[in-house]
């Protein structure tokens, strides 16, 4: 007997028993079962019975005795190796240097602390990948403070790899809250606002939002006041002597701007950054910026006496300024509404005296946050209120208006690239979302050593260097848009827009091939699903060695590992 497996054109084959016979001095067959129902698989197990072969279940030959997760720790790895961060960390191979490759891949897999990092890994393959599976969190302690010794190095290698000469950076600040109380750059806000002790952190990065440094300030240092230290570090810790550095209007003010003019040494340092509200209303009220200059474009580039060797790019995005002026309308109409009824409160005599009254108001105007627009004329035992329209028409003049101001000239960056290159800005505010949600998880603090504060703030930056460039890699899997190099091309001033592809895969919620798109987690999540399982003999003695099996990755988690191989540190466009 033997199985025959008939093909049929439009339909599955068909698997038939069958026994062949003589008849006279011809070789016959005849059909004795229809099988059909089978799979293709138990018909070949059937076919190698019937030839006589001994089969073995695997269970009864081998046995599983551990299994860990793998395969987003193998993702990490694969980049830590095409990105050299061995190298970049340390020369020389040393436990230290295995210990922070270690926490690098634990964060950007599952962020924790050092204690339950410490615990968690085991459950992965991190301890035998980096060798530390004999490590506690004491070792992991000493190792970030190792790290934090070599920060300086660290950040002057990343600089020589994404900072030219004359090329631009980018560059905020943000804050972190801490939890306790022996830090001594944990400090309440500068406002005074906040009743939570937090470290603020800065971030420099390429045009791309490319991590290069950070440094850690006190809570309550004002964005400011850190632009200048960073720009004087870039230019001697770096060796960097002409750049181009991008800030916000809160980092990079006029005070900021008149120290880097004052300072010999930071010639060569140009500066991309925006007017605040203050001022660009003097020049919508002595004529300089007039609706009719946006009558054929939305910017246009001026010179002012009060900017003296600066130039001006005024951009109005029409859109914006019909949204905060239906915003503005409906904020005050909401307020009227409110002091309406503390109107009618002190005329019923539910509201008495001076002080009662202005408390009750103050709550309502604050609430919306437009009492700039009222005027607000009280006593014991009166209240009344009237818009202020001379205001209101004042801001009005403002909405969709923002100016780009830069030292850099005409020749080097035209005015619609100054205005792409403020708006960069956006991928440093990337990178805190990513460093400070549970990606990456930089904060809560609880360290009480300020080096061991900066050494973690470090050790966060170095992880998002690695996601970012997974995520640059991993771009045609993810939500993210894959034409990049649009963002130089397109209306500066216009409403960022997706490609048509991005569209697509937006609104379809799958690839072209009809695969999932995901997040950086979700994709990360799907890959650990690849187990190293280490197997034995069943049956063997606790001498007998053991020998490990992965599972084999399918068809998407094979196409993300294989543009992890493809990662390469491309130049800074």
């Amino acid at each position: 007997m033997y199985i025959d497996v008939v093909p049929n054109r439009s339909s599955p084959p068909a698997i038939l028993l069958r026994e062949a016979y003589r008849d006279g001095g011809k070789v016959k067959k005849r059909t004795l079962a229809n099988l059909s129902s089978l799979s293709i698989e138990q018909a070949h197990t059937m076919r190698r019975v019937l030839r006589g072969e001994k089969l073995v279940g695997v269970d009864d030959l081998f046995e599983a005795i551990h299994s860990s997760h793998h395969g987003h720790v193998q993702a990490v790895h694969a980049a830590l190796r095409r990105l050299g961060i061995a190298e970049l960390i340390s020369s020389r191979p040393c436990r230290e240097r295995d210990l922070v490759l270690a926490m690098i891949t634990a964060r950007v897999v599952a962020p924790d602390s050092k204690l339950a990092t410490s615990r968690w890994w085991h459950t992965t393959t991190i301890p035998e990948e980096f060798a530390v599976a004999d490590a506690d969190e004491d070792d992991l302690y000493t190792a970030l403070d190792w790290l934090g010794e070599r920060q300086a190095r660290i950040e002057r290698k990343l600089a020589g790899r994404h900072l030219e000469a004359g090329g631009l950076a980018l560059y905020d600040l943000t804050a972190v809250p801490y939890h306790g109380e022996t830090c001594p750059v944990a400090t309440l806000g500068r406002s005074g606002k906040t009743t939570r002790l937090q470290v603020k952190f800065g971030l420099l990065t390429d045009a791309r939002g490319c991590p290069v440094a950070t440094t850690v300030y006190p809570g309550n240092t004002a964005d400011s006041t850190s632009f200048v230290a960073e720009v004087k570090r870039g230019r001697e810790a770096f060796g960097v002597e002409t750049l181009a550095v991008v800030g916000d209007r809160g980092t990079l003010g006029s005070r900021q701007i008149n120290e880097l003019r004052g300072q010999e040494t930071l010639s060569g340092i140009g500066w991309i950054t925006a007017l605040k509200g203050n001022q660009v209303r003097p020049l919508v009220e002595d004529g300089t910026i007039q609706p009719s200059l946006f009558d054929e474009r939305n910017l246009v580039e001026i010179t002012h006496r009060d900017y003296p060797g600066e130039r001006l790019v005024v951009c109005r995005n029409p859109l914006v300024a019909q949204h905060r002026a239906q915003t503005r309308v409906a904020l005050i109409a909401a307020t009227e509404r409110e002091l309406t009824k503390v109107q009618g409160m002190v005329e019923r005599g539910r509201l008495r005296g001076k002080s009662e009254i202005g408390l009750r108001v103050g709550r309502v105007v604050n609430k919306y946050k437009v009492a700039k627009h009222f005027v607000l004329t009280m006593d014991d035992a009166a209240f009344s209120f009237r818009v202020n329209e001379e205001k209101v028409a004042n801001e009005a003049a403002l909405d969709g208006l923002y100016v780009i101001r830069t030292s850099l000239s005409r020749e080097k960056l035209g005015s619609e690239d100054a205005v792409r290159s403020y708006k960069l800005l956006s991928q440093v505010e990337q990178a805190f979302r990513s460093l400070k949600s549970l990606e990456l998880l930089v904060g809560p603090l609880f360290h009480r050593l300020e080096e061991r504060v900066r050494a973690h703030i470090f050790l966060c930056v170095l992880a998002y260097y690695v996601q970012w460039h997974m995520k640059q890699a991993w771009r045609e899997l993810l939500w993210s848009d894959e034409e990049v190099e649009g963002r130089w091309t397109r209306d500066p001033v216009a409403a960022a827009s997706r490609s048509e592809r991005c569209r697509r895969k937006v609104q379809r919620k799958r690839l072209e091939d009809g695969s999932d798109v995901h997040k950086f987690q979700t994709l990360l999540a799907s890959l650990s699903t690849i187990t190293r399982n280490i197997c034995r003999r069943r049956g063997a003695g606790p001498d007998e060695p053991t020998f490990p099996m992965v599972t084999i990755a399918n068809a998407e988690q094979r196409r993300a590992l294989d543009l992890l191989d493809a990662i390469t540190l491309y130049p800074v466009p």
